[in-house]
């Protein structure tokens, strides 16, 4: 049950412990420039001022504690999410939106690379990135729809298809900044921004690439 925002008492120890021990990651994920695999359970747990045991108590092992690390934070998207399916004129929703993104690998860049690096060897942090991802699908693709209706954007296949493809877009951009040694962030950063435009308001091709091939001049 969720604590009262009116409750005066401090939080639960257990809670504290939890806190504690996603702090201690945090710092030395920091320290490792993001590699999970640098990353000792008893440092975390020494940092912490816990045994190794009080950490197994409450994670099964490192992957499981970055996952946990992830759902914390992903509160941070869905205000940025706001943004997108919020009033306003459309370029500078998607732009605000995709800047607010980078703002947020920016602050959690160590955690992000970890959370990569888990996600491939946990099935349980997969899980919770991809039903993280799908959370956001309703309210884009309920935005999609709304613009369709109101005739600012043209008719188009499904809206949740199309808004499951953009967030996997947006994923690629972080992972890419993550992984990337020297990009150019703004050059990225607006790319990413026409894509979504072109895709949700621009209108769709008269013919299909295999009719365009088709009807091209032969050499």
């Amino acid at each position: 049950m969720a604590r009262s925002r009116t409750d005066r008492r401090g939080p639960p120890r257990g809670e504290q412990r939890r806190e504690a021990l996603l702090v201690a990651l945090d710092e030395l994920l920091r320290d490792n420039g993001g590699r999970l695999e640098a990353v000792d359970i008893a440092e975390i747990s020494r940092r912490a001022g816990l045994t190794r045991s009080a950490f197994y108590f409450y994670f099964e092992n490192k992957a499981a504690a970055v996952g946990a690390a992830l759902e914390d934070i992903y509160r941070e998207v869905f205000a940025v999410n706001d943004i997108l399916v919020g009033p306003g004129e459309p370029a500078d929703r998607i732009e605000r939106t995709i800047r607010g993104l980078v703002d947020f690998w920016d602050r959690h860049r160590y955690l992000y690379s970890a959370v990569l690096d888990a996600r491939s060897a946990s099935a349980a942090v997969r899980e919770i990135w991809e039903s993280e991802r799908q959370a956001f699908i309703p309210s884009i693709a309920a935005m999609i729809d709304d613009e369709r209706r109101a005739g600012r954007a043209p008719a188009g296949g499904d809206a949740a298809t199309l808004a499951d493809v953009l967030l996997l877009l947006n994923e690629r951009l972080l992972e890419r900044l993550t992984l990337g040694a020297e990009l150019d962030r703004e050059r990225y950063i607006e790319s990413v921004v026409t894509v979504w435009l072109r895709s949700i308001y621009a209108p769709a091709e008269p013919t299909t690439a295999r009719n365009r091939y088709d009807s091209a001049p032969s050499a």
